[in-house]
């Protein structure tokens, strides 16, 4: 797994490559609490080449997305792909994280006033 970080209209994109497993959870979590750390509330998971996600990862999604908001921020996912939204659905993390099919939309959401 490998994490890019880039910025676009002050929102942290975390590009993630590959799969997020029991060996790369501290990795991921590291590279958030990083984030958080220098102040990035605002945070999208680009997950468009993850293929799949296992208990783990889900659980440090999870994590990443009560940390961010603890601070006054949120986690929202990116290009979720088929398989790793049925995982989602199951687990009732789609009721929680939000997650977009645009790069444009999902930095565009934290312009919004939540409800």
């Amino acid at each position: 797994m490998t994490i890019e970080e880039r910025f676009v209209g002050g929102v942290v994109i975390l590009d993630i490559d590959g799969r997020i497993g029991e060996d790369d959870a501290d990795e991921f979590h590291l590279c958030v609490q990083d984030a958080l750390s220098r102040g990035r509330r605002r945070i999208v998971l680009n997950v468009a080449a993850v293929p799949y996600l296992d208990s783990t990862a889900l659980g440090e999604i999870a994590r990443a997305y009560t940390s961010a908001s603890r601070l006054g921020g949120t986690v929202k996912l990116l290009h979720v792909c088929p398989r790793v939204q049925q995982l989602l659905a199951i687990t009732r993390l789609d009721r929680v994280l939000e997650s977009f099919d645009g790069e444009e939309s999902a930095v565009r959401s934290f312009d919004v006033p939540a409800a």
